[in-house]
Parts: C-alpha cells; structure tokens; sequence
C-alpha cells in the first residue's frame, strides 16, 4: 500500500530506493509520464532510477509499493538493469517539465515550477496537479506559485514542448545538492533542447565541473553550443588536464581560438599540457598539485591540503622543491604523504620529513609505464619530474583510470555485480 496520496516531482527526485529486505537498489532520478492528446491528467509510467554504477534504468510505478518522504520501495530486489531509453510519446517531468511555459485556464502565461502525481483506483498513477508561478513580466515581483489542476492549463502537449524556448531555473535547483558526475549522468539523458537551456543557466565554475564528468562527444557538443566568448571561460574554471585533454580533440583552428580567448594565466599550463601525448605523464598529469618551499611547517602543509577544491588522491601529498614553486617549479626535493604530515608536529618544517627515495616519472612515461608504477608504489599520486629536476605536475590515479576504461563508461556505467 502507497504510504502518501499526493507526491511532488522535485521532492522525489533524489530520494534512495531500496528493495523489499531493505537493500540498497539506487536514487531516484526522474518520473516518465505518457501525455495525452486531450487535457486529462496523463498517467505516470514509471520512474527513472540511477544505480550506484550511473546507470539510468526504469522501473514501472505498478512496481512501487512505498512512497516516504526519505525513501521509495519497491516490490522486488530484482529489477532489469537495461539502460533506460525514452520514447517519443514519453516526457520526463523533472527533465522536460520543470520551467516549461504554460497557459492557465484564465489565459494567463505561467512557468510551472513542480508537479504532483497520485494513485487512482486502478493502482495507476495521475499526474493531476501542477505548481505554476504567473509571468507578469521580466522586470515585476515574482508571483506566487498556484496549484492548479492539470486540466486547468495548457501548452504541454508534446509538440509544445518541443517548440518553445524554456527556463531552467527549478531544473538547476533540483540539480544544486547532486554531485557533478550525477547531474552530468541526468544531463546525458535529456533532449538535446533541454540540455542546452539547462548548461546556459549554469554558472560557469558549475557547468566546468559537470562537463569534466561528461562523455567526450557530450563535452564537444555542449562547448560548441556556447558562444566562444563563455567557452572560453568555462575552460578557464575546467582542471587544466581536463581543459587540455577537451581541446585536443577538437580542429585545430578552434582549438588556437579559444586558447586565444582565454586569459594568458589560464592558458598558459594548458598549452604546457598539450605538448605531450594525451596517453603519456605528461599528458595525463595535472600541473596544480600542492606544492610547497622546505621551509614551510607541517600546519602550512596540512591547510593546504584541507582545500575542498582537490580531489582525494592529490590531497594524499605534498611536493617539496625549491622556488619558484609554480610548476614548473624550482629543483624539486621530494614529497611528503599526508599519512606522515598527521603524525608529525605541526611546528616541524616538511623538509624533515621528505620522502626522497619515491622513484619520479618523466613526462615521456607512456601509460602502461605509469600503471605499473601505480601498481608497484600502490599510490594514488605521483610526481613528474623532468630531465633538470624541476617537477612539472602530479598524475592522479583517477587520470589513469579514465584512460585505462573504455571510451564510453561514463555512458553505460560498471558490470552490474
């Protein structure tokens, strides 16, 4: 039995969904509804689920039987782990329908902001009311949000929304508690229309994180959308290795463009990055790892490795070289593993504590070689280091992997177990 009558879309999305015997099965991630030619209320087909591999699946509503405000169970454990795939009659309400502009039953031109479904008689559920804000201009007070019946507005026939231009506004709201790789997984899965509307609403240091989770045909296809002046910027806000690895792939002309276009503090180690293979050390590193002078104490170190902008593996060290220590930096010493930092006095200075027998790699190490090296080191970060001893940048291992899995993972996830 459904444990409430009335569900809001943007409240459901997100919520864990486990099975029977409580085990874990995925979040939710959207609703399918079947529009209809007439006004009636459509029915909701099902939901969208994302698995803890990324994979989109979908589950039919006859399949639910516990909808709570923390968590949505099913019937079974057991569920078809075939990708989801939409139809042409079938629109997904947190991707397609939020924002959409709609008429009221008085004329009056609205944005709908959320809608609700409920359980018939028949065990179907309706999609039977909708949250809808008037517009009253672009520059007046924003009006309050009604909930109407859906029968009391129009514009959301299929053709309709495949026609007008929309907002993205409650769709980006929806999206701000998920993590990048997770909104870049529901990004791939709307129209091509939505996901456009929906990266020019984004911010810039936002939609950077999102397009470096993004398959690569995705990422050329969304930079290409934007004007070359906002393509610029959003490759700024991009990880260097991320930005460089993006621009090879594209012409050669567009690739000296943007370059062009970027500021030259932003451009510069991304230009550096793009003089090795993209399968090499040096193409796979990231010039921005944390370094630091000898004489800097082991608070200084740990402080910098609290910054909630680096990710786990390069937080896990600390290089030492002499100024400047810009990559690429004066002549490098060695590193210190943040394991070590926390059991040291923080008055200590990290030249005390410096591993100097961690073999470096050279910017020339093919991929295979730094595999192993990970392997053999069983690190998730290391040093490149060139001929002269000035350290160029760090290879993380999450770099690694990425070249090591198949060109389309980011599309269709891990072996389900």
């Amino acid at each position: 039995m459904v444990a409430v009558n009335r569900v809001f879309a943007a409240q459901l999305a997100g919520l864990p969904v486990f099975g029977p015997d409580g085990e874990a099965i995925g979040k939710v991630r959207d609703l399918v509804v079947g529009l209809r030619v007439d006004r009636q209320p459509p029915r909701v087909l099902g939901l969208v689920l994302e698995l803890a591999t990324r994979r989109r699946i979908f589950v039919p509503m006859l399949r639910v039987t516990s909808i709570e405000p923390n968590a949505v169970t099913l019937a079974t454990g057991s569920v078809n782990l075939r990708q989801f795939h939409q139809r042409a009659n079938e629109v997904l309400v947190v991707g397609e329908l939020l924002d959409a502009r709609v008429r009221t039953a008085s004329g009056a031109a609205a944005v709908l902001v959320d809608a609700a479904m409920e359980p018939s008689r028949t065990r179907d559920w309706r999609m039977t009311r909708v949250a809808v804000r008037e517009r009253t201009g672009r520059l007046a007070r924003r009006g309050p949000v009604q909930v109407l019946h859906w029968e009391e507005i129009g514009g959301l026939s299929v053709t309709e929304l495949a026609g007008q231009p929309q907002g993205a506004q409650h769709l980006v709201a929806v999206f701000e508690t998920m993590r990048a790789a997770d909104v870049a997984n529901a990004l791939h899965g709307l129209p091509l229309k939505r996901r456009y509307e929906v990266a020019e609403a984004l911010d810039d240091e936002r939609l950077a994180d999102i397009i470096e989770e993004l398959p690569e045909e995705d990422q050329k296809d969304l930079l290409a959308h934007l004007d070359e002046e906002r393509a610029a910027d959003v490759l700024e806000a991009m990880n260097p290795d991320d930005a460089a690895d993006l621009l090879a792939e594209l012409p050669e002309i567009d690739k000296d463009r943007l370059l062009g276009l970027m500021e030259p503090a932003e451009s510069a180690p991304v230009r550096r990055l793009l003089e090795y293979s993209f399968d090499t050390a040096g193409g796979l590193m990231t010039p921005e790892p944390v370094v630091l002078a000898p004489d800097a104490t082991v608070a200084e170190a740990l402080a910098h490795v609290r910054n909630p902008d680096l990710t786990p593996a390069l937080a896990s060290m600390v290089f030492v070289c002499r100024p400047p220590t810009a990559t690429p930096t004066g002549r490098y010493l060695g590193c210190v593993h943040i394991q070590r930092l926390l059991r040291e006095p923080p008055s200590d200075l990290v030249a005390g504590v410096l591993d100097t027998d961690l073999t470096t790699l050279s910017p020339a190490a093919s991929l295979g070689e730094v595999t192993r090296y990970f392997a053999a080191y069983n690190l998730v970060c290391a040093p490149v280091v060139d001929e002269s001893d000035h350290l160029l940048g760090a290879v993380s291992v999450d770099d690694v992997l990425d070249h090591l899995l198949p060109d389309n993972w980011r599309e269709t996830g891990l072996p389900h177990a």
